[in-house]
């Protein structure tokens, strides 16, 4: 006997989809940390990488323009001898940090289910 499909009853998305929008913004390879990285203050992009050790320059160099053209981040050019090259949050960058922050915290939540179910009675 086959189960009985039922009817979703969460209202439909708007088109196109907002959530589909925001989740391709965070879902990125390491989007999420150079936004963590970033919520605190302008970052260079060498402390970058120092904040995210397994991410290559490459792909940190992607991220970062990505999130720029997504208007996630600003980049701006420092006026020194030689330039360098400051990484900020936008208006809407910083409106990620608190949805990032509870993702954390239920991640934590997680973890401990997970290690609590793993625990030898």
């Amino acid at each position: 006997m086959s189960l009985k499909i039922r009817i979703n009853r969460s209202a439909a998305p708007p088109e196109p989809c907002i959530l589909t929008e925001c989740m391709a913004i965070i879902a990125g390879a390491w989007a999420p940390n150079v936004i963590w990285h970033l919520r605190a203050g302008p970052r260079r992009f060498s402390e970058l990488r120092l904040d995210i050790p397994p991410v290559s320059a490459k792909v940190l160099s992607q991220r970062l323009k990505e999130l720029e053209a997504r208007g996630v981040i600003n980049r701006t050019i420092q006026p020194t001898t030689p330039p360098s090259v400051e990484y900020e949050l936008t208006a809407l960058g910083q409106e990620l940090v608190p949805a990032l922050s509870a993702i954390v915290e239920v991640g934590h939540k997680l973890k401990v289910d997970v290690n609590r179910l793993a625990a030898p009675s």
